[in-house]
């Protein structure tokens, strides 16, 4: 597994990293500590959490997608993603082995930041929080309010390096610049989508992190399930317990004339190379030398194995020409 730095810092990860949203939301506890040992085992180190991850959805298990294992989630209780994260961590003694990045939910407040780091921190039974970011741009907040907030917690030692998620291009020229007008911690990283049906960060964000020399992490390398070719135009066709079933929301996002144009040609090219969609899909992301860290969520550990092998197959060099025209 290669390793890349976040931004100026000294924190290397690596270049695929385990997005865990699907905990407690689509998967089990069980499950879920089997994925978690399984991507150590492959050599995996950044897993990547938020507080809105899994939070609140014990109705799902009404709804026959999650296993009850105990009585937390027939009760109601957050069964979150943060928590099943930080009982992983306890049961394995792994915290020196594992780069753990969370996001705060609620706005970009100070106190709520604050707030935020504490919940975080306990959540997950941890101490100083690796990489902590705000999950989306929140208008009503002057970002430098927000930087000051995020600043007093790295100088606290609760949090080590700080970024952003959901952010454009202009957003973190801005954030940068008042960091460096302000003396205050930078954003090293910034998480956003990346996908061969969404691919606005190329001109947008891109040319921001060459030139201030910060971090890409890419998610939804196979647009949340969009890219493996098992959805419709029809919007009450989805398939049961699917990414889309369970969040209506993505198909605003993915369902369009160009979504479902990228989706033919990915088709095509992988029946021309009898590879699967989803392969393919997850290697055109992590060929980018732009992309630090490609994330990958899973349900199983054969998801988890889908992610090595299209880095692999991308080291090597298999599918440069083959995934260089699927555009």
């Amino acid at each position: 597994m290669t390793h890349g730095r976040l931004g100026r810092s000294e924190t290397r990860i690596s270049s695929i990293g385990l997005g865990c949203v699907t905990f407690g939301r689509e998967i089990d506890e069980r499950t879920s500590f089997r994925i978690l040992d399984y991507a150590v085992e492959l050599g995996i180190n950044f897993f990547d959490t938020a507080e809105a991850y899994g939070g609140g959805n014990a109705r799902n298990y009404r709804r026959g997608y999650l296993d009850a294992n105990d009585v937390r989630e027939v009760s109601g209780e957050m069964h979150s993603s943060e928590l099943t994260l930080g009982r992983w961590i306890r049961a394995r003694g792994c915290r020196d082995d594992v780069i753990v990045c969370t996001k705060v939910d609620g706005g970009n407040a100070p106190e709520n930041i604050a707030r935020a780091v504490r919940d975080c921190s306990e959540r997950l039974g941890i101490d100083r929080i690796d990489v902590f970011m705000l999950h989306v741009p929140d208008d009503q907040v002057p970002i430098e309010e927000s930087l000051d907030a995020l600043n007093a917690e790295v100088l606290a030692g609760r949090v080590d390096i700080i970024g952003c998620s959901n952010f454009s291009g202009g957003q973190l020229r801005e954030a940068l610049e008042a960091s460096r007008r302000l003396s205050l911690a930078r954003f090293e990283v910034i998480e956003n989508h990346y996908n061969l049906a969404h691919r606005e960060a190329e001109t947008d964000v891109f040319p921001v992190c060459v030139e201030r020399d910060v971090s890409f992490i890419a998610y939804s390398p196979l647009g949340a399930g969009f890219l493996t070719g098992k959805y419709t135009p029809d919007r009450q066709q989805l398939p049961p317990g699917t990414r889309f079933d369970v969040i209506p929301g993505h198909c605003d996002v993915y369902f369009s004339d160009d979504g479902f144009r990228a989706v033919e040609q990915l088709r095509a090219r992988s029946e021309q190379l009898g590879l699967s969609m989803a392969y393919l899909a997850g290697a055109w992301v992590t060929r980018n030398e732009q992309v630090t860290c490609t994330l990958f969520g899973a349900r199983t550990c054969e998801h988890v194995d889908n992610a090595i092998a299209a880095l692999k197959a991308v080291e090597r060099g298999d599918l440069f020409e083959s995934t260089a025209d699927v555009e």
